[in-house]
C-alpha cells in the first residue's frame, strides 16, 4: 500500500474501533489486533524499502546477518518480522544484501520456513542438509566485502549474536570471509531508532492514550483520599492498560511527597499529598514513557499551593532548556553538558536522565545522562543525535515550597518528544498544571 492509504486506514480504523464501553471522552481509540497487524506490517515494508538501504550504505555494509535462536532473539529480530511473528523459529537466519543503488536490498531467510511475504527461504534441506553450509553458500555467491554481524561492547541492541553462534559462523566461513565480518552496532541502533513519517504521525495518538490513562488514574474515579493506596493506583493502571488490549513495558509506579509536618505516613493517599506516576505502554510496536504529578486538594482548597506550582514551572523550564540543546550530530554527552550548564546558570537545581524511545522503552540511541551519571555516560552518551528519532525527555528539578515550611520538593517529569529536521517537539501536550483530585 502507499503511504497515503496507510494514513487513511489508521484514521478510519481509529474512528471505528473504540474499546467496548470506553467513552470517546476518556481515551483515544485502540485498534484490534488484526488492524494493528495491517498497520505495523505496512510500516515494516516501508522501513525495509527506505530506511534499511540508507543505513546500510551509511555504515558501508554490503550484507547484514541477523542470526538467533527461538526464545533467545536478537533485539532487532522481532522488529524485522511481521506482527504475527512472536518469536524466532528454531535457528533463524535473516540475510540482507545490498545490490547497489537502484537495485535495493535483497532480503531472505536461510531457514526451514519462510516468513510471511517478506522473507522467502533459500534453504532446501533435501538439497543441502546443513543449514550453516547453505548460509555460507549464499554469502559466497554474493561476495560481500563487508558483512555486518550484531556484536557491540556499548549497545545491547547491537549485541544480539551470541558467542556460540558467532563461533559457529566463524568456523564455517573460514579465514577469508571471517576477515570481512564487521560490527553492525550502528546499523542495528540506526534501524531501531529511526522513525518513518507514518510512525511519527501516529506516535502522538499512542502518547495520548497513555496520558488519558494517567488522567483517569489521577481522579476521583480511582482515588478516594484516606482510603486508596499508591499501590492500588499502580495496579489499577496496570489493569487498565491490559483492559485496553495494550501492554505495559514496566509496572506503573506511584509515589507520594508530603510535608514533613503531615501527620500521615505510609502508602495511603491523603489530602495535601503531591502524587507522582511513572508509566509506559506499548502499542503498534511503539512505546511511551511518562511521568506526571497530581495534587490532592485539602478541604477548602481549589488549587495546589503556589510553591508547588512554581516548582512545576521550573520543571517545565528545564524541559525547554534541554530541548533547545538538541542538534543533529551532537552527542548525548554534549547535549547533557550544555543543558545542565544553562539550567544552573538560570538558578535551577537540575538532574537530566533522558533516553531514546521507540521500538523499546529504554531504546536504542544516545543516552543523555543517567540519574547517577550527571557528568556524562561513556559509550552510549558518545553516540550522536540523528533526525527522525524519539526521546523520553526525563528529568527533575528541585525547589523549595514555602507552604511546606520551605521543604525541598522534587518535580520529576517525563514527556515524549520527536527530533526532526523541522523541529524538536512534544508528541502530545506536556503537563504544565497539576491534576487536581478533589
Amino acid at each position: 500500500m502507499t503511504r497515503k492509504i496507510f494514513i487513511s486506514f489508521i484514521v478510519f480504523a481509529s474512528i471505528l474501533s473504540f474499546e467496548a464501553g470506553f467513552a470517546a471522552t476518556e481515551a483515544p481509540a485502540v485498534l484490534g489486533l488484526k488492524d494493528q497487524a495491517r498497520v505495523v506490517d505496512g510500516w515494516l515494508k516501508v522501513r525495509l524499502d527506505t530506511v534499511l538501504p540508507e543505513l546500510m550504505r551509511r555504515e558501508k555494509l554490503d550484507m547484514w546477518l541477523v542470526v538467533c535462536e527461538e526464545y533467545n532473539e536478537d533485539p532487532v529480530y522481532l522488529t524485522l518480522v511481521p506482527f504475527e511473528d512472536l518469536s524466532a523459529r528454531r535457528l533463524s537466519m535473516l540475510v540482507f544484501y545490498d545490490r547497489g543503488e537502484g537495485e535495493g536490498i535483497e532480503k531472505f531467510t536461510v531457514g526451514r520456513y519462510g516468513i510471511g511475504d517478506l522473507y522467502k527461504s533459500v534453504w532446501d534441506p533435501a538439497k543441502e542438509p546443513d543449514q550453516w553450509q547453505r548460509l555460507v553458500q549464499v554469502i559466497k555467491d554474493r561476495q560481500p566485502k563487508r558483512i555486518g554481524i550484531d556484536e557491540s561492547e556499548t549497545f545491547a541492541f547491537g549485541d544480539g549474536l551470541t558467542a556460540t553462534l558467532k563461533e559457529r559462523l566463524i568456523r564455517v566461513l573460514g579465514k577469508e570471509y571471517e576477515s570481512r565480518l564487521q560490527s553492525a552496532e550502528r546499523l542495528a541502533v540506526g534501524w531501531l531508532e529511526r522513525r518513518i513519517p507514518e510512525e511519527l504521525e501516529t506516535y502522538p495518538h499512542v502518547v495520548a492514550i497513555a496520558h488519558a490513562i494517567i488522567a483517569q488514574a489521577f481522579s476521583r474515579d480511582v482515588i478516594t483520599p484516606g482510603a486508596t493506596t499508591a499501590e492500588d493506583v499502580s495496579w489499577w493502571m496496570r489493569e487498565r492498560i491490559r483492559g485496553l488490549g495494550l501492554a505495559a513495558w514496566f509496572h506503573p509506579d506511584i509515589s507520594i511527597q508530603r510535608p514533613k509536618a503531615s501527620p500521615y505516613k505510609g502508602d495511603v493517599i491523603h489530602r495535601g499529598d503531591l502524587l507522582h506516576c511513572d508509566m509506559g505502554i506499548t502499542y503498534l510496536r511503539l512505546n511511551t514513557d511518562t511521568q506526571q504529578h497530581a495534587y490532592v486538594l485539602k478541604e477548602g482548597e481549589v488549587d495546589a499551593p503556589q510553591g508547588l506550582k512554581d516548582a512545576l514551572a521550573q520543571g517545565n523550564k528545564l524541559q525547554d532548556i534541554l530541548l533547545s540543546e538538541f542538534r543533529e550530530g551532537r552527542t548525548g554527552n554534549e547535549v547533557l553538558s550544555a543543558a545542565l550548564a544553562k539550567a544552573k546558570s538560570d538558578g535551577l537545581k537540575p538532574s537530566i536522565y533522558t533516553h531514546p524511545l521507540g521500538t523499546h522503552g529504554h531504546a536504542a540511541g544516545p543516552t543523555i545522562g543517567l540519574w547517577d551519571r550527571q557528568n556524562g555516560v561513556p559509550g552510549a552518551g558518545d553516540y550522536p543525535l540523528f533526525y527522525d528519532t524519539v526521546y523520553s525527555i526525563e528529568l527533575n528539578a528541585k525547589a523549595n515550597a514555602p507552604e511546606w515550611d520551605n521543604q525541598e520538593v522534587t518535580i520529576a517529569l517525563e514527556q515524549d518528544a520527536a527530533f526532526t529536521k523541522k523541529s524538536v517537539y512534544f508528541l502530545d501536550e506536556r503537563q504544565t498544571k497539576f491534576f487536581l483530585i478533589k
